[in-house]
């Protein structure tokens, strides 16, 4: 028998048979659809986080998984380089869950919210034996969006903050992973609360020409694999210029297999010509970036460059994929 689609291949499957308007400027395949609109453009983009497999309980309080869950919707418009407007809510809910967690839960969200300029529009609630929020939101275009079409040969690879920071927070969370102390809190706080780039996001949009971008949710490696495959090119990384953060070092010491693989960093993964050194970036973008590779023809591939010189095969599907997961996310 064959096996079921993976994640990625349902969606190209479903997507294949869907029939755009000309309002639609960009459809299925980047992190927000744009949509044409009497002045400028629109973008929509729509998540969903579902108990036993984004999220347990157990993990954190009310407030952060509400704050969580608009702040993963919010880091796609960020990647576009748009501004967040406007968002719905669906609440699937199960027995046992009180009116008393749903307000601790919305005043997370809220909080999110306000912080984002975001208005909470309206919702729907529903029953379910999992709970389960999906938020759909719409931002708007300024001059130009990112996209994940734009890499050229020749580009330079750059990276916001620090990555496997919140993968590292999740298996904290989920018992596979010992952390005492500081880093234990900052690891699980980058997952419990994660931080939208949208300053960045836009910034980067006034650039010229526009740079690829993306956010990365999946893991480093899948997201990068993602510019690759839409602007046909290749690249190779540099394993001594991974970002990584002083608890990620001590929890984990060098092995970038989270910081590579992990996801749900939410940070800005981009692509600019040569020129732009990692402090002009820093100070424009008003956070933390380091430069990481580059854009090579195609036939390259993905690789990673070892601290001895050595260039290795990287699979760009390492990360996370929601239809070949078993037994929920942290897994």
């Amino acid at each position: 028998m064959k096996p079921p689609p993976g994640e990625f291949e349902l969606i190209e499957r479903l997507c294949a048979g869907l029939r755009l308007s000309r309002r639609t400027l960009v459809g299925p395949g980047d992190d927000c659809a744009v949509i044409r609109r009497p002045r400028g453009a629109q973008l929509f983009t729509i998540d969903s986080m579902v108990e036993g497999v984004h999220f347990k309980l157990a993990w954190g309080t009310p407030q952060q998984l509400g704050y969580r869950a608009l702040a993963v919707n919010l880091s796609d418009v960020a990647a576009m380089g748009g501004v967040p407007t406007a968002c719905v809510v669906n609440l699937a809910v199960r027995p046992g869950l009180t009116a008393a967690f749903f307000d601790r839960l919305y005043a997370g969200l809220n909080d999110a919210a306000v912080h984002a300029k975001v208005d909470v529009v309206g919702g729907n609630i529903t029953t379910a034996d999992q709970l389960a929020i999906t938020i759909a939101l719409l931002g708007d275009v300024g001059q130009a969006t990112l996209g994940r079409d734009r890499a050229r040969p020749g580009d330079e690879i750059f990276v916001t903050g620090t990555v496997g920071d919140a993968a590292a927070g999740l298996r904290i969370l989920d018992g596979k992973l010992a952390a005492r102390g500081a880093a234990r809190k900052f690891l699980t706080n980058r997952f419990l609360e994660p931080a939208a780039r949208l300053a960045a996001g836009q910034k980067l949009a006034k650039l010229r020409p526009v740079p690829a971008a993306i956010d990365i949710s999946d893991g480093l490696c899948q997201d990068l694999g993602h510019i690759l495959e839409r602007s046909g090119v290749g690249a190779e990384i540099d394993a001594d210029t991974i970002p990584l953060s002083l608890a990620y070092q001590a929890a984990l010491g060098d092995n970038q297999e989270l910081a590579l693989n992990g996801g749900e960093d939410y940070e800005l993964l981009f692509c600019l010509k040569r020129g732009y050194s990692e402090a002009t970036l820093a100070r424009y973008l008003g956070v933390a970036v380091r430069r990481i590779g580059r854009i090579l023809p195609s036939e390259h591939g993905l690789t990673l460059r070892d601290r001895a010189g050595i260039s290795h095969p990287l699979a760009p599907a390492a990360g996370w994929n929601h239809l070949r997961a078993r037994g929920g996310r942290g897994k």
